[in-house]
């Protein structure tokens, strides 16, 4: 048995974003936004690109976007590619999520929280170990909170998840495992198709059980990431290159100079 990658858009939203399975998304939220409580009860996934809340603004990149029974409001976005200014996308997305909750006329009260689940399968928080991280808006000194969680962030970092598949205790370890190593797997290992949602999950990846269409989009997908990861690691090879012998050149000029001053320029003609 072949799982697709659940780290790709399509793959992501093929498990996540389907209004029959909405189980499925219930248990991954409660894993990793509250630790496998069980504060969400219901939710309703709504499109994370309607025309009426994008008009007039840059695109959304929100891959799976759910109202909570409590009127909450959580973006979920998987990030394989650590693309320039990516830590601004996800504040301008909170931020645009929070204030195109309001219509014309309509007052502040009516707003309600919202939660960016952001999972990248980068660091982006290197000098950090945890791989989950949760902000809100804190006094800087006191760290009491501005409000109660009006505004959320939090990261899973994949790279910095370390456990093996025998030493996963909680469900949010296991949601983390399956996201990162569910294409590994040739079946779904028993602990974790203890918990159904988990079970569903896998069963959603399995690559037989799509179409030959859905099947192709999958390959264009990770054919598309593929090559935009080759491109990032050349340009950094051809920067740190460029550096190196901007820093070489840099060298030759200092000790130039510094011999010029000594010997009153007659060094250069010696050099040339």
């Amino acid at each position: 048995m072949r799982f697709i990658s659940p780290k790709t858009d399509f793959a992501f939203k093929k498990i996540f974003d389907s209004t029959e399975g909405k189980d499925i998304l219930i248990s991954f939220l409660n894993a990793l936004i509250y630790y496998g409580k069980s504060i969400i009860q219901d939710l309703e996934i709504i499109d994370p690109y309607n025309p009426g809340d994008t008009v007039d603004l840059k695109d959304s990149y929100l891959d799976v976007r759910a109202v909570l029974n409590d009127g909450s409001n959580v973006i979920i976005e998987m990030q394989v590619l650590n693309v320039p200014a990516f830590e601004k996308r996800v504040v301008y997305n909170l931020c645009k999520t929070y204030g195109n909750q309001l219509k014309t006329g309509e007052g502040y009260r009516k707003l309600k929280p919202v939660i960016a689940l952001t999972i990248t399968d980068f660091e982006m928080f290197e000098e950090k170990p945890q791989y989950i991280s949760h902000f809100v808006f804190k006094e800087k000194e006191q760290l009491f909170d501005y409000v109660d969680e009006e505004v959320a962030m939090i990261f899973v970092e994949l790279p910095k998840f370390p456990k093996k598949l025998e030493e996963l205790e909680t469900i949010t370890d296991k949601w983390i495992y399956f996201i990162k190593e569910a294409p590994s797997l040739e079946v779904i290992p028993n602990t974790l198709a203890e918990f159904e949602e988990i079970e569903k999950a896998f069963n959603r990846a399995s690559a037989a059980n799509l179409s030959r269409k859905e099947l192709e989009e999958v390959h264009k997908r990770e054919m598309f990431l593929e090559d935009r990861t080759g491109e990032i690691i050349l340009a950094r090879q051809e920067g740190r290159q460029e550096g190196l012998e901007i820093g070489k050149l840099s060298m030759q000029r200092l000790i130039l100079g510094q011999l010029e001053r000594r010997f009153s320029g007659e060094i250069t003609q010696i050099i040339r």
